[in-house]
């Protein structure tokens, strides 16, 4: 097969060092990839929103599928245009994407099929945003209805804060994404990112994932893309599994099949596990960044089947199997991230950071100038590790982590700390 990959971050780097290992991939191409990804696949200058281009492009080199890493091409209907032309293409299509593309979209399909979540209502003016919120109180969650590049959710403190992230989201910050608000209450418990494959009406569950959204130690700082995670998460349980899927994966997909979106691809929910069992935070409609880096260290089966199954209908009798080790990824940033930050820092010491046992360093944001490995991004590198247990995988990356020479970058030293707490 020849297989196209569209992104350039790490959950593209850990995709594409995955399907590369795959027997049935003759040519695996990335567009437009970053200089990790350059190891594995063969990267080109298009641009995935450009939709005529990606479409030529895949006649002309014979693609047998297409890879869609980021959220904002499928939700601007990439599936739906290259399947139109002929082209077999893993995700949702626009319709389905809404899922992430409109969190209040996404809070209605969970009020009309009970599916457990917070408490909301959806805004589309300030004033009576503000009502809402004075009328039950803080701490609150201001959420942005579309996509905003993860900064579109503000977790207020105060009503104060609850009212300036109103008054930033309607003024225009976050553009488009903020015509519209969803407030929600705030949820007590502990948060987990839950992965399954979908094919319309069957879903399987993939390993669990915990990540860490904040800048800095102890959960400080700003909310980022994600500064790290870890693979399994203890708090998915067995049982937690079962009753994620049963209360809010299968209901999901049923809504929408009935809605005539059946939904194919993969399935992000973030969780939140309270005292009453799994509530729905957010769905994303892509595989997560950066839990794919610690997923893909832990699956045994190859993926590309599981992507065609997905894509083809006949998920039913399918099965994937997963290493028993736990896997750690610990995100080094440029300093300054999430805000503003310098590009074009040179890093060194990439090589002898590999040689960490059970090390893998995936590219999130790099160039090659041809000499040196160049800083190109926000989040920079993914240095994971594998490890019998969440505690050792820990070592192994933050040893890795302590070989790379990079001034301008900085990374959390608490990853994984929770479940190493609890002797994971």
């Amino acid at each position: 097969m020849n297989i196209l990959l569209l992104g350039s971050g790490g959950r593209e780097h850990a995709l594409a060092w995955k399907m590369a290992a795959s027997p049935l991939v003759d040519r695996l191409y990335c567009a437009p990839g970053n200089a990790g990804i350059a190891q594995e696949a063969e990267c080109v200058a298009l641009d995935p929103t450009d939709h005529a281009a990606v479409i030529a492009f895949c006649k002309e080199n014979k693609i047998d599928l297409v890879m869609v890493g980021p959220e904002a091409p499928l939700c601007a209907g990439i599936v739906d245009d290259l399947e139109a032309a002929g082209i077999k293409a893993f995700g949702p299509t626009r319709k389905a994407a809404q899922l992430e593309g409109s969190k209040g979209f996404t809070k209605d399909i969970c009020r009309a099929n009970n599916i457990p979540t917070a408490a909301y209502e959806r805004f589309t003016a300030p004033e009576p945003a503000k009502d809402y919120i004075r009328k039950h109180g803080a701490p609150i969650v201001v959420k942005a209805d579309g996509l905003a590049a993860g900064k579109g959710v503000v977790v207020a403190e105060t009503i104060a804060q609850a009212e300036a992230a109103i008054d930033m989201m309607f003024d225009g910050g976050l553009g488009a994404a903020g015509a519209e608000v969803v407030i929600e209450e705030f949820l007590q418990g502990e948060e987990a990112s839950f992965f399954a494959l979908c094919d319309g009406t069957t879903a399987i569950a993939l390993a669990s994932a915990q990540d860490h959204k904040r800048a800095l130690d102890n959960d400080q700082g700003p909310n980022t893309g994600g500064m790290g995670a870890y693979s399994p998460a203890p708090v998915m349980t067995d049982a937690m599994t079962r009753r994620t899927m049963s209360e809010i994966i299968e209901p999901t997909l049923r809504a929408m099949a009935a809605m005539g979106a059946p939904y194919k691809g993969v399935l992000f929910a973030g969780l939140m596990i309270t005292k009453d069992g799994p509530k729905l935070i957010e769905y994303n409609v892509r595989f997560g960044d950066p839990e794919t880096q610690v997923l893909m260290l832990r699956l045994m089966s190859d993926i590309v089947p599981a992507l065609m199954a997905a894509r083809d209908g006949v998920l039913k009798s399918f099965d994937l199997r997963w290493y028993d080790d736990a896997a750690l990824t610990v995100v080094m940033a440029a300093k300054g991230y999430p805000g503003d930050y310098r590009k074009g820092s040179v890093i060194e010491g990439l090589e002898d950071a590999a040689k960490v046992e059970g090390a893998q360093i995936f590219h999130a944001g790099t160039k090659s100038d041809g000499a040196h490995i160049l800083a190109n991004g926000g989040r920079v590198l993914n240095v994971c590790a594998i490890g019998r247990s969440v505690a050792e995988a820990q070592r192994q990356a933050y040893a890795a982590v302590d070989r790379i020479n990079w001034p301008d970058g900085f990374c959390r030293r608490d990853i994984g700390k929770r479940a190493v707490e609890r002797g994971a």
